[in-house]
């Protein structure tokens, strides 16, 4: 698992498959908060979204990359308050 220090504001997120998941905000405790608005991919929500850092397998050549496939990570991803996604 990372580390929350190595993980970076504007640092893409990948699923485990390589396929874009977001870009970081910040580090929130022990979450990443995504951007809202991903405009280089066509992305934009209508809040944040998180990913726990326990979903995180590794950070390398400034991408964040989780351990789940991108499209299992978008059911692990998490609302403000810890709740699931609404339609994941």
């Amino acid at each position: 698992m990372a580390e929350a220090s190595e993980i970076q504001k504007d640092m893409e997120v990948i699923g485990a498959d390589g396929v874009h998941v977001g870009i970081v905000d910040h580090m929130e405790g022990d979450r990443i908060k995504l951007k809202r608005k991903d405009e280089a991919h066509g992305m934009e929500r209508d809040h944040h979204h998180y990913v726990p850092l326990a979903n995180v397998a590794s950070v390398d050549g400034g991408r964040v990359r989780l351990s789940a496939k991108a499209a299992e990570a978008k059911i692990l991803m998490e609302e403000k308050d810890g709740s699931g996604v609404e339609g994941a």
